[in-house]
């Protein structure tokens, strides 16, 4: 009986102490004496159902006791909600205070709103308090003159609660004042009156409202640093040079192949005159016989012939002095 009775009794401790860790996880005591201390009303059914919808008691309580010193008005049911939605509950209400502290409007809806497009909202505000600065890459220009200058800029940038939501963010705006600055230095008609004056850039970027559509309010664009690049223009003008050089060297290399197969047409047909008058003179034996077999030519009219060539040849041979000493020297040499 002993035994049966200290079993019993064993089993019951064991059963005591498994309903007695169930009773705890099911309901968090100390968190629900912590929100009684600090005047937050939360039920215990409250903190039943949270374990049972999976949601972390803890967060949601201390979230609320936070929210309810600093003077915010806030319930178990929206801090659930936002959290069960995949947001940062101690994130948001951190924003909160800030904002609240710093006499910034924004409102709950807004900073859940915020927090749930993937923003850091206790950020932003941060960002709203103490303005941001972000700094641009080198960003390349040229001036009307050709020359090359190298600008950085520093953007001082606020964040705008209003537009975190659907607003684009620092790529934006480092994109929009790197095009200003091209425009700005592009417009110039020279780089001395940009070294000058490098402010000018910051008001020709400045007054075209660059921050608009972005999640920030652009509070001033100050450059940082300005420094002269390669002559471009002087190296366009190089490259332009060479290009019409290759141009015209091409041109003059097709009228030299032009003339040269001009010339090489000449000559063929130089010989193919030649090759007619050959067979021209060929021809004339030929006639001087068939004159003679058919009675138009006689003796007496051939040798008058003859005497009128001889005395041609000694009329330019009189004519031409230098060629017959000429062609007697070639004879005497081939003698």
């Amino acid at each position: 009986m002993e035994l049966a009775n200290s079993a019993i009794i064993l089993i019951a401790a064991f059963g005591g102490l498994i309903l007695l860790f169930i009773f705890l996880y099911f309901v968090p005591v100390n968190l629900w004496i912590t929100a009684i201390f600090a005047n937050v009303k939360v039920g215990i059914g409250e903190l039943i159902g949270m374990r049972i919808r999976k949601v972390p008691p803890s967060i949601i309580v201390n979230s609320l006791i936070t929210a309810t010193k600093a003077g915010l008005d806030l319930t178990t049911n929206e801090l659930e909600t936002h959290y069960l939605a995949g947001g940062n509950v101690p994130n948001v209400i951190r924003a909160l205070i800030s904002a609240d502290k710093a006499n910034i409007n924004l409102s709950f809806k807004q900073a859940t709103a915020i927090d749930l497009a993937g923003r850091d909202v206790f950020e932003a505000v941060q960002i709203s308090v103490n303005p941001k600065v972000i700094n641009t890459p080198n960003v390349a220009a040229v001036a009307a003159d050709g020359i090359q200058l190298i600008a950085k800029a520093r953007v001082t940038v606020r964040a705008n609660i209003a537009q975190l939501v659907g607003g684009s963010g620092e790529d934006t705006i480092l994109a929009r004042v790197g095009e200003g600055i091209v425009t700005s230095i592009g417009s110039a008609e020279t780089h001395k009156s940009v070294l000058e004056n490098p402010d000018k850039i910051s008001k020709l970027v400045l007054q075209r409202g660059l921050d608009a559509g972005t999640a920030f309010e652009i509070l001033s664009i100050d450059i940082a640093d300005i420094d002269v690049g390669t002559n471009i223009g002087a190296k366009l003008q190089i490259d332009q040079a060479s290009a019409d050089l290759k141009v015209a060297e091409a041109k003059a290399e097709e009228r030299r192949a032009m003339a040269v197969a001009l010339e090489q047409e000449m000559k063929a047909r130089n010989v193919e005159m030649r090759a007619k008058v050959v067979e021209a003179e060929a021809e004339v034996p030929k006639a001087l016989a068939e004159a003679f077999r058919s009675g138009n030519l006689g003796v007496m009219d051939y040798y008058r012939m003859e005497n009128i060539k001889s005395d041609t040849d000694m009329r330019d041979s009189i004519a031409k002095p230098d060629e017959g000493k000429g062609n007697d020297k070639s004879k005497g040499d081939k003698k």
